[in-house]
């Protein structure tokens, strides 16, 4: 029996469509419903669905008034607020492409990605690192200003055009842009079914930030088109405050990476919450401990899933679908799906049992478009009907997945996804450094964090380096130890061995994890 599923073709997505208005259709029929709420430890700051269309569709003519055209791309340079999800909607709305980027990226990162996708403007809040540049530039301001001004039409049209682009690292050492059409969100459908079991009663509460696309869609746009209330905690809260908010506030979903129930189960042994009915978590590998542990802790269980920022997720758990110790989950229902061979992938499907290269259907509606401006490394990702995720798995002979790691050296550190290339070629050139590699590594049960290693005349004091990684790199791209080695561990080709970095173990303290 082979590694592969073919479920048939999907529901084909409807035309004309506009992302934006598919994930707010029901906007119109409760209206005074509560769609967001912004939870603070005394107050919480709440948004109810005709409000929030009215703030899009307003900041959707507020934009086209700007200037700006449909099919332009706009660079989003936004905080933790509420502010990202309105802009990100309000820019789709319109027909403009919204390209959402961490408020922790540094000034020369935001200049690479611009160069990369010449936008025809940027959405800039405070404080927020931007280059210098000659483009249009709305501030945070202005954009408020658009909420109240008349409501936009949607902009309608082929689900296949581009709709947003996200930047993901890849193994040249730069971000890649990713363009998703607006079927995108279409696609998110056998997610709300198969992963997280929701409808338009439940209460989801999402721990991450507003400006990071797991929160975009699992914790606003799918709970939206569901027509369910999204938590979202405010600005400033740690993962100890989350419990309270949790009850509190009667959710009845709650996600979040990993490491943030980890955390929580550090400040809280016991957790009461009588209206949560399951976890669910993406972002990085679900260690099976940690999963054990919340259940004893809350009694509900966790339910994981596996995607990528180039087709989300297509392989999860869900409460109809328990995933068994060792295994992330399997395909979700109407995903295609194969482990192809990983010496040769023409050759096609594994056998079940064995070990492959996780790949996705060419045709699967949630795939991306391609990366932008750059027609050979999308190509080189296909082979013969397929997308190469990259990532190696095992099929049992029931479905279900085992994640066996990466093909390739990608680093996880807090569940971002970041090129070792990309860091290396950042701080390759710091005073005393010869040679610079750098990998993340286990330091322990499922936490990892990147570290580097050089060689030079002399080990260096790490305060000097630290200082110039928060220069150059978002904090999640940071080592965060430094080793100095006689010489780079390489084989008799005189490649890098990245893999016997990953065997150095050195404990780290709480705030270097």
């Amino acid at each position: 029996m082979l590694s592969v599923t073919e479920p048939g073709p999907n529901a084909p997505c409807p035309r004309p469509f506009n992302l934006a208005a598919h994930v707010l259709a029901g906007a119109q029929g409760r209206a005074d419903k509560v769609a967001l709420a912004v939870l603070g430890l005394s107050r919480a700051e709440r948004w109810s669905y005709g409000r929030l269309e009215g703030a899009v569709r307003g900041t959707a003519t507020g934009l086209l008034q700007a200037g700006f055209r449909p099919g332009d791309i706009l660079l989003m340079r936004l905080g933790n607020r509420v502010d990202f999800p309105i802009a990100f909607l309000g820019a789709i709305a319109a027909g403009l492409v919204p390209v959402p980027s961490s408020a922790q990226l540094t000034a020369p990162e935001v200049a690479g990605m611009i160069a990369q996708i010449a936008p025809a403007g940027i959405l800039l809040g405070e404080g927020i690192a931007c280059p210098a540049t000659e483009l249009p530039v709305l501030d945070q301001s202005r954009l408020a200003g658009m909420r109240d001004m008349p409501p936009a039409d949607y902009h309608m049209g082929d689900p296949d055009r581009p709709g947003y682009i996200v930047f993901t690292s890849g193994t040249s050492g730069r971000p890649r842009a990713v363009v998703h059409a607006h079927r995108a969100i279409w696609a998110r459908r056998m997610m709300i079914s198969d992963w997280y079991d929701m409808g338009e009663s439940d209460r989801i509460l999402h721990a991450g930030a507003f400006n990071w696309t797991f929160t975009l869609g699992t914790g606003l746009m799918d709970p939206w088109t569901c027509g369910a209330t999204a938590l979202i905690p405010a600005e400033g809260l740690g993962p100890e405050a989350l419990p309270l908010l949790l009850k509190r506030h009667e959710a009845t979903l709650f996600a979040a990476v990993p490491g943030v129930f980890r955390k929580i189960l550090q400040a809280h042994p016991r957790i009461d919450l009588p209206r949560l009915r399951h976890g669910l978590t993406a972002g990085e590998t679900l260690p099976e401990g940690l999963r054990e542990a919340w259940k004893d802790a809350s009694g509900t269980e966790l339910h994981e899933a596996f995607g990528m920022s180039e087709c989300s997720t297509f392989i999860s758990s869900s409460p109809q679908r328990a995933a068994r110790p060792g295994y992330i989950g399997a395909p979700q229902p109407g995903r295609r799906l194969a482990l192809l061979d990983p010496d040769d992938p023409t050759r096609g499907p594994v056998a079940r049992g064995d070990e492959g290269i996780i790949a996705v259907g060419r045709d699967d509606p949630g795939l991306m478009l391609g990366y932008h401006g750059a027609e050979a490394e999308t190509q080189a990702r296909l082979c013969a009907g397929w997308f190469l995720t990259g990532d190696l798995g095992c099929m049992a002979l029931d479905g279900q997945i085992a994640y066996r790691g990466r093909v390739d050296d990608m680093m996880n550190a807090g569940g971002y996804r970041v090129s070792p290339l990309e860091v290396e070629q950042a701080l390759c050139d710091l005073p005393g450094i010869t040679e610079l590699a750098v990998t993340d590594i286990e330091v322990k049960p499922g936490v990892r964090v990147i570290m580097a290693f050089y060689t030079g005349p002399a080990a260096l004091e790490e305060a000097p380096l630290r200082e110039a990684a928060a220069a150059r790199l978002a904090r999640y791209k940071q080592p965060r130890a430094w080793h100095h080695l006689p010489d780079l561990p390489r084989n008799p080709n005189g490649k890098l061995k990245r893999g016997a970095l990953r065997a150095f173990r050195e404990p780290l303290d709480d705030r270097q994890t």
